[in-house]
């Protein structure tokens, strides 16, 4: 049985040869061949594609603190930092559902996550694995 995980990396593997494919046969087709050949693809990258992907992609947060949470930033090396669109922040006592950006589905599963609030300081920064449990909240106190 293969997991999420590896599933979306069979998915992007396919994906990706694919696209190299489709690249090389456009260049050399006419109009009528080109559309045949997009519409080939289309089909045969939906056939690949995960049945639940945007149920997939997603992890929770809880803020267990005294301030609101306004950034959520993420790094695969502790060195260059990206973020989690968050709306207007996430209030104390709250969990939230959080949808994990297309844009990153070509990063590692596991990154360093740190939360910034309202009051400018930042949570201590702590490893987490977005491809296993998704359902256990991160947990910033």
């Amino acid at each position: 049985m293969i997991d999420a995980a590896g599933y979306l990396v069979q998915y992007q593997a396919a994906r990706s040869i694919l696209d190299n494919l489709l690249e090389h046969f456009m260049t050399t087709l006419n109009a009528a061949g080109r559309f045949l050949v997009a519409a080939s693809a289309l089909l045969v990258s939906l056939a690949f594609a995960p049945a639940q992907a945007a149920d997939e992609y997603y992890f929770y947060v809880q803020n267990k603190t005294d301030s609101r949470i306004t950034k959520l930033q993420v790094s695969e090396d502790k060195k260059t930092w990206g973020y989690f669109d968050i709306g207007k922040g996430i209030s104390p006592g709250k969990k939230v559902k959080l949808t994990w950006d297309s844009s990153a589905n070509d990063e590692e599963c596991e990154q360093w996550v740190r939360a910034v609030f309202a009051d400018g300081s930042t949570s201590d920064v702590s490893k987490m694995d977005f491809c296993e449990d998704l359902d256990t909240p991160i947990v910033f106190e």
